[in-house]
């Protein structure tokens, strides 16, 4: 880093490129309970200040709203930052909590339309299908997807937890720049075979989640004690009950490497992430959300933490230790497709 900036990495062979940090923006208004307006603006500043560039949303994140939230700080630093959102969770209008999948073109269509309104923006820098649904072919969607980047409506596309064999079908059609897939030191499922079709076709791998949604944090040890009753994690199977007491466990082997670099369980798990660009040789940047200027400043100053081959070794095994998927129901991941 210099100055405080995080250096940059650039998304495919052809992407944009972007600070090797990014910021996932959904609980600012959406899953994780209240959140404070003011405090959200000013994470989105002091993470551009920094060299955040690449903000992440999608138009089901509280139904557009975070779309719209964010619209005015991308509105005042258009040329700084690259904008990326997703479209595929429909929201049926007789049932709001409802998510329907859709890949079909007639929807892609409709969905970047609304997403352009919302963010009041010209063109988006990447549009991500945020999930895969099984019934449209992936050549068909990423066709239309294609036709988006041709009228100058979309700049680069992303896919969002797709299998390795879909990623290939994707990239036939048009060049993928970016892959986003949960990947941390809880969730590393895609290591089997997204991340080498990634490598092998010169895809960068955009890592959601990589603090396990506050969990390697040690932020809260109990989704259904300690988070409040709209916050989705009471949901995920791994961050309740005999679950979560057996995973919290798990963060004393994160907390002896957090020690030996005076780091918080937070930076290392991020430092872990990162590393694996190097381990697997092809970018990787990680999304931590946050809602507060001060996390951030924490998140970005991890990208300075190397990790040893021995440190490393340590964390190595913990994945395979965790009680409880990531989902309730795995069928809308890749994991659970391939």
């Amino acid at each position: 880093m210099t100055d405080g900036r995080i250096t940059t990495a650039r998304l495919g062979d052809n992407g944009p490129e972007v600070g090797v940090q990014g910021l996932g923006c959904m609980a600012m208004s959406f899953a994780y309970g209240p959140s404070d307006a003011d405090a959200s603006r000013a994470t989105l500043e002091r993470a551009l200040e920094l060299g955040v560039t690449l903000y992440d949303t999608a138009d089901a994140y509280g139904a557009g709203e975070n779309e719209r939230f964010l619209s005015p700080f991308f509105k005042a630093h258009r040329d700084e930052v690259v904008i990326a959102t997703k479209f595929a969770l429909s929201i049926p209008p007789d049932d709001p909590t409802r998510r329907v999948i859709r890949n079909d073109p007639p929807y892609i269509r409709q969905a970047v339309e609304a997403s352009l309104k919302r963010l009041d923006v010209d063109a988006i820098d990447l549009y991500y299908m945020h999930r895969r649904d099984v019934n449209v072919p992936i050549e068909e969607s990423v066709g239309t997807m294609a036709d988006l980047v041709r009228e100058g409506k979309v700049k680069h596309l992303g896919l969002s937890e797709v299998t390795a064999d879909e990623l290939r079908a994707a990239h036939a059609v048009h060049p993928i720049a970016a892959v986003q897939s949960e990947w941390s030191l809880f969730s590393r499922d895609i290591e089997t075979h997204v991340v080498p079709a990634a490598r092998e076709l010169g895809v960068a791998l955009v890592a959601y989640s990589p603090l396990g949604r506050g969990f390697l944090t040690g932020s809260f040890t109990d989704a259904e004690q300690d988070l409040s009753a709209g916050d989705f994690r009471r949901q995920q199977p791994r961050f309740t009950g005999d679950n979560a007491t057996a995973n919290a466990t798990l963060l004393e082997l994160i907390r002896s490497v957090a020690k030996a670099h005076d780091a918080t369980l937070g930076q290392i798990a991020l430092a872990w992430t990162q590393q694996q660009a190097t381990i697997h040789g092809l970018p990787v940047v990680p999304i931590p959300g946050t809602r507060k200027p001060s996390r951030v400043e924490e998140n970005t100053a991890a990208t300075g933490i190397v990790l040893t081959d021995e440190q490393l070794d340590l964390l190595d095994g913990i994945a395979a230790q965790v009680a409880g998927n990531r989902y309730a129901d795995m069928a809308f991941t890749s994991a659970g497709r391939e």
